[in-house]
């Protein structure tokens, strides 16, 4: 029988094995997004367009799929173009169904070259204006995304959608069936006795991992390997928790390294970092490990990261492959490791600065740790960006359990970050991290969560203000007036968009608020007043003049 084109194209990415759409829809793709509902696919319609793109993204992390989004053409378009780039630098393959103004249309009025402004963003645009080729098309996006691990666009004029088949063109084979099954990447031998020389000559060693370590299963590999040397364990901030436990570990390393990591870090003569892309902020550009030699191990070493040089060897290769044959090479020492530097690591505040005492606000510091305190350890935990983003990558939670993208550095991800993690884990409780001026950006989705039914718990600390702004214009002697907004009072919003909303002014009632949460599921947003006069150490390094804080040193001579 006769089927519209729009109907093939759904076919298409159910072929692909979606079972998962991100959606706002308009005249380029509502007919194509309903075939794909008709066709039990779990259509989330948001309330912006860039919060599907978002959403999607965070799906996709937590998957390991390809996450699906899509627009209309034109305004639909362009509100996604604040969300692609945290896609394109997190390396996050989605395909995005955009539609395009109809061809045939002397003059349409959301018609733009659409093209331009997503390969702006760093992903790719691909025009379907060939029926006959429109399904291998969107095939071949799906092996684009995959392969190269990057969010591709599609245009489909709705008009071309409109059209009817008498005989529709046969699916090509799915991407899964052709895409390469690649085996790990062996070390070289020589490479392996190289390095392990290397290892050997030195004294106090770090090791890294990243999000390279998680795909390849290196956790426990690079676990022996720091044991049998002595060695610490760190993360990229992506891979924060990978070694979530270890007695050794030391959390994130770069910006957000606590005040004890960086301490240690000084003190570091080999960094062998496993699968990760040793990036500026991982780095903290160069001046996290002033006296250590870094070695890149990963299946795509760089020279150039970021415009720095941040590793003096490579090694190209698996993480775990590459781990266990060191672990076989190498010399069996103590390091660093000690009782004493245990028993320090796990009782060391991220951030040992103090700060004034206020009585009507909290300290941001102390509502993470009490919500770590409270907070279920199963429970799927976001970290969204901006100044509270330090505090919360702190807590105490594995990888499996906590997101976190944040390689844009945009705020406002968070709302649908969560949204694409709870799309995921649909039986799982998720808690959003968020700051006032984020969580406001797109506060209407709210509604989406209400609407969906998502078991979405928001922790909001309210400082009034956009709060990585305040304290550098603070710092620079600039009026505070275009970053301070007041408190607004996020409870309030919440209820009135019929979810839950709570102001906490006592930390001592979280554990009767987790388990009324835990008994009612749904949506909830947990207001936190706190103090816009605690900096996190990001701001401190780089703007010392704009604040009351006193520094307070970690002597490494009491712990080693």
């Amino acid at each position: 029988m006769p089927r519209h084109v729009f109907e093939t194209l759904a076919d298409s990415f159910v072929a692909e094995g979606v079972d998962t759409c991100f959606a706002l829809l308009g005249d380029a793709n509502m007919s194509w997004a309903a075939a794909l509902a008709d066709r039990k696919v779990n259509m989330i319609y948001v309330r912006h367009e860039h919060c599907a793109v978002a959403a999607a993204t965070a799906y996709a992390r937590k998957t390991g799929k390809v996450g699906i989004a899509t627009v209309t053409c034109g305004p639909g378009l362009t509100q996604v173009l604040t969300a692609l780039p945290a896609a394109v630098r997190a390396g996050i393959p989605l395909v995005i169904f955009a539609g395009e103004a109809p061809l045939g249309a002397a003059w349409y009025n959301q018609a733009i070259d659409q093209a331009p402004f997503i390969t702006a963003t760093g992903a790719r645009y691909r025009p379907l204006h060939h029926v006959p080729r429109m399904a291998t098309a969107i095939r071949d996006a799906f092996v684009e995304a995959a392969e190269d691990r990057c969010p591709v666009v599609l245009g489909v004029p709705f008009d071309l959608q409109a059209q009817k088949l008498d005989r529709p063109p046969a699916l090509p084979e799915p991407s899964r069936y052709i895409l390469p099954q690649l085996s790990p990447i062996t070390p070289d031998a020589g490479d392996i006795n190289g390095l392990a020389a290397r290892i050997d000559a030195a004294e106090n060693i770090v090791i890294m991992g990243g999000l390279g370590a998680v795909e390849s299963g290196a956790r426990e590999a690079c676990r022996a390997l720091a044991e049998h040397t002595g060695a610490l364990l760190t993360t990229t901030l992506p891979a924060r928790g990978l070694f979530h436990g270890d007695p050794f570990s030391v959390g994130v390393a770069g910006g957000f390294s606590s005040t004890l990591a960086r301490t240690l870090f000084e003190r570091a003569d080999l960094v062998l970092a496993f699968g990760c892309r040793l990036t500026q902020h991982n780095m903290d550009k160069g001046k996290l490990f002033p006296n250590a030699d870094i070695v890149q191990i990963d299946t795509h070493p760089r020279a150039i990261s970021q415009g720095t040089a941040s590793a003096g060897h490579h090694l190209r290769a698996d993480a775990r492959l590459t781990a266990e044959a060191l672990r076989d090479k190498v010399a069996s020492r103590t390091g660093w490791r000690s009782d004493k530097l245990a028993k320090a690591i796990a009782r060391s505040p991220s951030d040992t600065a103090r700060f004034p005492d206020e009585s009507d606000v909290h300290d941001p510091r102390d509502v993470v740790t009490a919500l770590d305190q409270a907070l279920p350890q199963d429970w799927q935990m976001v970290n969204s960006s901006g100044h509270c983003s330090f505090f919360f990558a702190h807590m105490d939670r594995p990888f499996s359990k906590f997101l976190t993208i944040r390689e844009f550095g945009a705020i406002g991800n968070g709302i649908s970050y969560a949204m694409g993690v709870a799309a995921a884990h649909p039986k799982d409780t998720v808690v959003l991290f968020d700051g006032d001026g984020s969580l406001l950006m797109h506060v209407q989705e709210l509604e989406t969560y209400r609407r969906h039914g998502l078991n979405i718990l928001i922790c909001a600390l309210n400082d009034g203000a956009y709060g990585s702004e305040i304290h550098k214009m603070r710092d620079e002697g600039l009026t505070e007036d275009g970053a301070v907004f007041g408190r607004t009072d996020l409870a309030a919003i919440a209820r009135g968009f019929g979810v839950g909303g709570v102001r906490v002014t006592d930390l001592a009632d979280l554990p009767g608020l987790v388990s009324e949460f835990t008994e009612t599921g749904g949506t909830a947003v947990w207001d936190f007043p706190v103090s816009d006069k605690v900096v996190s150490p990001v701001i401190r390094r780089a703007h010392p003049n704009g604040h009351l804080g006193i520094e307070v040193p970690v002597r490494l001579e009491e712990l080693l």
